[in-house]
């Protein structure tokens, strides 16, 4: 794998940016034999440029149709830790983050006062299956050192929740989540927020993101663009088609509306999604067909347009690969974390891509409504 800084393909025309954008790739975690999958499905954490982000560390068994992962093998939860905004990476496996099986703890209720507004705080949400049942939460006040959990998710009525984490911080005890709900036929999935406003003792459902779909809407990545708007985006699937939906809420999540389709995904990858401190919005996807890789795109007003697709790589030997997350660092470049494989019969991989967004057009979008 190339680790030097190298030249992406991007339109001249995303936003004033007339040279391509500079990145470089690393690998985060690489074993023979291993399969390192779905960031998405855990989360990144960041403070400055300290990153830590986690994902799965399974067996490799070749696949060409399913994931190859051997489930006749045991997964670890683990994450990884950059201290120099993602050029380099220590793995760690959380205590808290063992299975019943392997000795760790067993859900329980949160006795609540948690504080949100801790400068050291972290939230991690996990699901148990994608189709029904419970998830659960994890939280750190020591940038993820030690994580307290796991607490259960209530189910909201619902036959399933499958977390992943998504949420938004809205005060010292209140906080609004993200998460897909099992649909009314029991099948993936619809998304859902709930919100707790009393440092996790109780969560109340709030509202339905889009009508329920025929396919599936699922894995949902959130920012807030100013004290009462907030803006989603889904992984989506209808048919043979695959795509990334994008819903506004003006009132703090309590209705959304439509906005717009940012991207086509392959056969289906899901969204990070990120502001930049310039004001801009960051999504960064997996794309799975070809050429199989890692794209991202921006915009500068909001969500409502988005720039020309950038494509930060394109070598990935088959469609197992993506389910990015995303952050900044320090010096503004931005660190994509993901799974990845150099050729369908080989091993999984997580690789991180730090790259440049370049400068917006015009004045930086500081102010927010």
């Amino acid at each position: 794998m190339k680790k030097g800084w190298i030249a992406v393909l991007v339109s001249a025309t995303c936003f004033a940016a007339q040279m391509p954008v500079r990145a470089k790739h690393v690998t985060v975690w690489k074993e023979p034999g291993r399969f390192g999958g779905w960031p998405a499905n855990f989360g990144i954490w960041s403070w400055g440029d300290e990153i830590v982000v986690g994902f799965a560390a399974a067996y490799f068994k070749p696949s060409r149709v399913q994931h190859a992962r051997d489930d006749n093998r045991p997964q670890t939860d683990v994450q990884a830790r950059s201290l120099d905004g993602g050029e380099t990476w220590k793995i760690e496996e959380p205590a808290a983050f063992a299975s019943l099986r392997r000795g760790g703890p067993a859900p329980r209720d949160c006795p609540g006062g948690i504080d949100f507004k801790h400068p050291e705080f972290a939230m991690a949400l996990r699901m148990t299956d994608i189709h029904a049942g419970p998830s659960r939460f994890y939280h750190s006040t020591d940038r993820c050192k030690t994580w307290q959990g796991p607490y259960n998710l209530p189910l909201f009525g619902q036959k399933g929740i499958a977390a992943r984490t998504d949420y938004l911080i809205d005060g010292k005890r209140e906080c609004l989540i993200f998460v897909t709900a099992a649909k009314t036929n029991g099948r993936e999935g619809r998304v859902m927020c709930a919100r707790t406003r009393d440092g996790a003792t109780t969560w109340d459902f709030v509202s339905w993101i889009g009508p329920e779909p025929e396919g599936y809407s699922i894995m949902p990545a959130s920012v807030r663009l100013s004290k009462d708007r907030i803006l989603t985006t889904l992984r989506r699937k209808e048919g043979p088609s695959s795509w990334i939906d994008a819903y506004l809420s003006e009132n703090n999540g309590a209705t959304w509306q439509f906005l717009n389709q940012p991207a086509t995904t392959g056969s289906g990858n899901p969204p990070s999604l990120i502001m930049l401190r310039d004001g801009r919005l960051c999504l960064t996807y997996g794309y799975r067909a070809e050429p199989y890789g890692i794209r991202a795109r921006l915009s500068s007003d909001q969500g409502n347009t988005w720039g020309d697709e950038i494509i930060l790589r394109a070598d990935g030997g088959n469609w197992d690969l993506g389910y990015p997350r995303t952050t900044q660092r320090k010096d503004g470049k931005i660190v994509t974390v993901y799974y990845f494989n150099d050729d369908q019969d080989k091993e999984r991989y997580i690789a991180a891509t730090i790259w440049d967004p370049g400068k917006p057009e015009g004045a930086a979008l500081r102010q927010r409504k």
